[in-house]
């Protein structure tokens, strides 16, 4: 089976088809750093990075663009809240959503394009868009005409315009020809930036922001543009009817994430329920939250709960201990091809619980080969094993988890764990268990567990 997946804009799963054979043009909205990143966002990151891997294993060439929106009415209210320019905010909380990204795997994006480098490419789509008769100037404001694109206005949220609300995006809703047109550029204020066009000096509406942006570095038409489903509209649906009204295909297949609540309900600073990384790092390693936020299906709601992260902490030991296990009985070996059943898994619109369950399965067969002694069959399922979390982002081998965190000080507690454990097997060769069991106990008051094999004891440390 090839890839399928479920795209919003037909609300039906399609077989993927990209534009140029053998080549994907992929855009998704990324941040609008008003604010350091919470749980949903980084969902959202795993979700695409996950998607990229498949592509990739699927034999394409990758172009992925994912914008920084980094002048908006938000990053302005905060700038002025804290007495900071506004470039601060944004630049500073950009560089903690790239930790974030970096920390739980991500692979970083072939351009991360930011808005306020791009105003040239938005004054030539607004130019284009008021030569269509698409658009209009007044008191420095221009103003995507919606009645203009009324056939196709709504399609991608299944609405009818005549159902629509005003678009409320600027204090100059009776400058415009009808409330629902939204705003492609705002004129300049008092204290906030600005840049000088035909029509005025001011900034660029947040909309039109995309659609310049994705098609300056994916071309007029490409194959897929993701975000999460709270973006369908108004945002992606304005992308849409801007960029086709001015003679661009644009995306081709629409993807959009399911949203994450804490304990059944929606995060909210008035409720204080807003989770952030540090507060998950405190519960589990980043490959643990990587797992946790790719567990569940990509279009599904997404409840957090502490139990829940415990069970992917749990389930996610188990493939690092086979993983590590098996790799000191036949070494590391190299990843494989991922089974048939893997595969179909994530064709069918990316089904990672489905792939996940052929990869725990996979992961007892392993374990069930090692109590055997069947070494080639470790050795198999080991690269099963491996290829499979290669693409799920993660290989427990993978430099990206073997490199971080305790790993930086490896040599020093292998050469002090070394040191309790040879007196510990002196002790049992003479059969002082008494002692023997003394140091074991006092290994593990200190957090290091210690396992009997028959290759001889091995350790690691306790988690959680």
């Amino acid at each position: 089976m090839s890839l399928r997946l479920y795209d919003t804009g037909t609300r039906s799963v399609r077989a993927f088809e990209p534009l140029e054979e053998g080549r994907v043009g992929m855009y998704v909205c990324g941040a609008t750093p008003q604010a350091s990143p919470h749980i949903g966002h980084l969902r959202s990151g795993v979700i695409y990075d996950v998607l990229l891997r498949w592509l990739r294993a699927s034999g394409y060439e990758v172009t992925f663009a994912r914008n920084v929106t980094d002048i908006d009415d938000k990053i302005i209210a905060v700038a002025a809240e804290q007495n900071v320019p506004w470039f601060a905010v944004a630049e500073g909380n950009q560089r903690v959503f790239t930790q974030g990204y970096d920390l739980l795997g991500c692979l970083p994006p072939t351009i991360e394009p930011r808005a306020t480098g791009h105003v040239p490419e938005m004054i030539v789509l607004m130019r284009r868009l008021v030569e269509k008769g698409h658009a209009y100037a007044t008191g420095g404001d221009v103003y995507f005409d919606v009645k203009s694109w009324a056939d196709e206005y709504g399609a991608l949220s299944n609405q009818r315009l005549e159902n629509m609300r005003s678009a409320g995006d600027t204090p100059n809703e009776n400058l415009k020809r009808d409330p629902r047109d939204f705003a492609l550029w705002k004129g300049a204020k008092p204290g906030e930036p600005s840049w000088e066009t035909p029509w005025g000096d001011g900034r660029p509406g947040w909309h039109l922001e995309c659609s310049a942006m994705a098609t300056k570095y994916l071309g007029s038409t490409f194959d897929i543009h993701g975000g999460g489903v709270d973006l369908i509209f108004p945002h992606h649906e304005n992308e849409i009817a801007q960029s086709r009204a001015a003679g661009d295909g644009f995306a081709r297949y629409w993807l959009h994430n399911g949203l994450l609540t804490v304990d059944g309900e929606k995060m909210s600073k008035s409720v204080g329920n807003v989770v952030l990384l540090p507060d998950l790092l405190g519960k589990a390693r980043p490959v643990e939250v990587r797992y946790y936020l790719a567990s569940a299906h990509y279009r599904s709601l997404m409840d957090y709960t502490d139990a829940a992260l415990a069970e992917a902490v749990s389930a996610y030991q188990r493939i690092e201990g086979f993983v590590t296990r098996a790799s000191e009985v036949v070494g590391a070996g190299s990843p494989s091809s991922v089974p048939a059943a893997f595969a179909s898994a994530m064709d069918d619109d990316l089904g990672v619980p489905q792939a996940l369950a052929v990869l725990h399965e996979t992961v007892r067969e392993g374990n069930s080969a090692l109590a055997s002694g069947d070494h080639d069959a470790v050795r198999g399922h080991l690269a099963a094993v491996r290829a499979m979390a290669e693409v799920l982002g993660i290989d427990p081998l993978s430099p990206q988890w073997r490199s971080s965190g305790e790993n930086d000080l490896r040599p020093v507690l292998d050469a002090l764990v070394a040191v309790a454990l040879e007196q510990r097997q002196a002790a049992r060769a003479r059969k002082d268990y008494a002692a023997a069991d003394a140091i074991r106990d006092a290994l593990s008051d200190a957090g290091v567990v210690v396992e009997d094999t028959p290759q001889g004891p091995r350790w690691e440390l306790k988690r959680g």
